[in-house]
């Protein structure tokens, strides 16, 4: 594989960031998280792994959107399978989850979850980016406090710029035609405060057929109503327009990856995205605090493939009858009261109440061509027209508690309990009505304890057991037929469990800030797709993870700063036939470095680079001994910033090294260009160098 930065540079600039602690860093006994608790509470009171991404550090950042931000500057796991400079569609992996990571990591906007109920992306696209204030990531189970799919760890992003007033907007252009725009108004009368903020990002894509196009608007009202107390409403939309280049043939380097695959050509999405989010604080007593929050969002997809309506789709011996067009539409609701209660030295506790409902529907409509081929494979519906709905309900308790046993160690502890009613029913082409009225509750418990050892100012260690767990989406009781492109139902499958054991810190030296952790866990009924049925499946074998995670922040001196960090994991099968094979799309390394330097009052420069490890391709486990595995890669951004007046431009070339690598790759059976199936390795290809120029102007 080409590239111009080797593993072995990028570990010693790693190295040289860890070791570098005698400068300032920033203040951990002063940053307020809500991650830990959902109440606002002291980073250093909080016994989990806490990284906390502020406003300053995107905007120093190469990023221009959320998941290069959880990258560059969180070091976490990226995965996109459509590539481009937007983003759109990317999986973040936090705990080695492999395919299954965008389930097992729980994304919150203001403490309110994002992650749709079915298994189709976060829309990060819907968050424009100059209106968060800062980014929480917490790194370990936390269902005990968000419920379901907090399994691998949370990401929480803060809207909430206080009541300071922030007027800007920028512009960023640049390879690819790729235009990104980017506005915040923010002002504060009296005790109200309104923040609209809005983003417009456009590209035409590296690759034949990966143009796409976003837009989202937030606007955000927060009423003070005194000392503690405000209420907020956020109304939120966001429209995206993806076409799909599908996969390269072949293992990673091979093939020409610009182009499209041929039956991918002229295929997207389009997606409307909807909502309101509504919050209160209050303080009831001088010992007592309510909050409660609520949210309604609406989602529809458009999905077309024009492959299937064309003479081609239909040769062959046994062509693949898929659908040409499918509409989703879904919606969900979530209403979560709160109390907490301060009891001075005998500690504080959280009670907490949660109700979800939700609702995911799909149809499809097939072309002429396979309803002309569809009947001599056994199609039992005429015209061709298959569907899916399900329905789920949701409710579960919660009990937070931190008890003070000496003056520098406090003892904290949950627990949760979370019920799940479902009900599915569909239409397949091949058996017509399926299930037609299966109801199936099941029930789900979190926990933890950690004792967190205050033992000095700004430094602290915790050792922590947690439990967590996550529920299936609704495609999940959904398979595929394997005659072709049509859903058939495999049941509404159990909860997922994972117990973790952790052990770690944060360190607040004189002038450097540092977090680690180390952890192990083993999952049980792991939700993972079977290739040998077409079907997802509770997995009946146990898979372990281990792993550790060092992240950096500091100051060498007055004009460089610097921040580095690290994750070494491992996941694996803990028993079964598979028994300590490893789990796919898992790399075992992952290393970030990343630099500031100030030239001068009005000149600054920066980078940033990212090292993955080798990784399996994502296959049947029984073919992880004769397969290959997906080459490591290194990726860099550098980028000049220069500051006059009110004025801020830049100058940013991304891959500079024109690294050539994929952030996923799988192997299985796919469809030919002569219209036959057979087995192959794939990937999908991300974008060579690029150079942006962008401006940003404060009122």
């Amino acid at each position: 594989m080409k590239q111009q930065f080797s593993s072995k540079t990028l570990v010693t600039l790693f190295c040289g960031a860890a070791l570098t602690f005698n400068v300032l860093a920033q203040n951990s006994q002063s940053t307020v998280i809500v991650s830990g608790s959902r109440f606002e509470e002291n980073l250093n009171e909080v016994p989990a792994n806490v990284q906390v991404i502020t406003r300053e550090e995107i905007s120093e950042s190469t990023s221009t959107n959320i998941p290069d931000i959880l990258s560059q500057i969180g070091g976490l796991n990226i995965r996109n399978t459509a590539g481009g400079q937007l983003n759109l569609g990317a999986t973040i992996d936090m705990g080695g989850y492999g395919p299954t990571a965008k389930d097992t990591t729980l994304v919150l906007v203001d403490g309110q979850r994002i992650n749709p109920i079915d298994s189709s992306n976060i829309s990060w696209e819907s968050i424009p980016l100059d209106s968060i204030n800062r980014i929480e990531i917490l790194r370990g189970g936390a269902s005990v406090q968000y419920g379901n799919g907090a399994l691998g760890g949370v990401i929480n992003i803060i809207t909430n710029g206080g009541k300071s007033n922030l007027n800007q907007v920028s512009t960023s252009y640049g390879s690819f035609n790729t235009l990104v725009n980017n506005a915040i108004f923010r002002n504060t009368i009296e005790q109200t405060t309104l923040q609209l903020s809005a983003n417009t990002s456009n590209t035409n894509g590296w690759r034949q057929n990966s143009a796409a196009n976003a837009y989202s608007f937030d606007a955000k009202v927060i009423q003070s109503l005194g000392g503690k107390d405000n209420v907020y409403a956020d109304l939120f939309y966001s429209y995206s327009n993806q076409q799909m280049p599908g996969g390269t043939l072949g293992q990673v380097g091979q093939g020409n990856p610009q182009l499209a695959k041929f039956n991918n050509i002229g295929s997207g999405n389009t997606a409307n995205n909807t909502g309101l989010r509504v919050g209160l604080a209050k303080e009831l007593s001088s010992m007592f605090q309510l909050e409660v929050d609520g949210f309604y969002s609406n989602k529809t997809t458009f999905f077309n493939q024009p492959y299937y309506s064309t003479a081609a789709s239909g040769v062959g011996s046994y062509p693949t009858i898929s659908p040409s067009f499918t509409n989703y539409d879904g919606w969900q609701a979530n209403f979560s009261p709160r109390i907490k209660g301060n009891f001075g030295s005998l500690g504080t506790s959280i009670v907490g109440y949660e109700f979800n409902k939700a609702n995911q529907s799909s149809a499809s409509t097939y072309s002429a061509i396979m309803n002309q081929v569809a009947p001599s494979q056994g199609a039992v519906v005429s015209p061709l027209a298959s569907s899916t709905n399900a329905s789920l309900y949701n409710q579960s308790i919660y009990f937070i508690g931190k008890l003070p046993v000496t003056r520098s160690i406090d003892l904290d502890g949950g627990y949760r309990y979370q019920t799940q009613s479902a009900s599915a029913n569909g239409v397949s082409i091949w058996s017509g009505t399926t299930n037609p009225n299966p109801n199936q509750t099941y029930s789900a418990n979190a926990g933890d304890v950690a004792f967190n050892f205050k033992y000095r100012e700004g430094q602290r260690v915790y050792v922590k057991w947690n439990q967590s767990y996550r529920f299936p989406n609704v495609d999940e009781f959904w398979g595929w037929s394997s005659a072709g492109g049509s859903p058939q139902f495999g049941g509404i499958l159990k909860p997922q469990t994972a117990q973790t054991y952790e052990l770690g810190g944060n360190w607040q030296l004189p002038q450097a800030n540092i977090t680690a952790s180390i952890f192990t866990s083993v999952s049980q009924n792991e939700i993972l797709y079977n290739p040998a049925t077409y079907n997802n499946s509770n997995s009946p074998y146990e898979i372990n993870r281990n792993g550790a995670n060092l992240n950096l922040l500091s100051a060498i001196t007055s004009k460089l700063s610097i921040g580095g960090g690290g994750t070494i994991q491992n996941a694996f099968y803990a028993n079964g036939p598979y028994q300590n094979q490893a789990i796919a799309q898992v790399p075992n390394l992952l290393l970030n470095a990343r630099a500031t330097y100030v030239l001068s009052s009005n000149w600054s420069l920066g980078g940033v680079v990212n090292y993955v490890s080798n990784q399996h391709y994502d296959a049947a486990p029984s073919s992880y001994n004769s397969l290959t595995v997906m080459p490591s890669y290194t990726v860099a951004d550098v980028y000049a910033n220069y500051k006059t007046g009110n004025w801020e431009t830049r100058l940013t070339v991304k891959n500079v090294g024109n690294a050539q690598y994929a952030t996923y790759g799988g192997y299985g059976y796919v469809q030919l260009p002569n219209n036959s199936s057979g087995n192959s390795y794939y990937y999908y290809a991300n974008d060579p160098r690029s150079v942006y120029v962008s401006a940003k102007y404060t009122f």
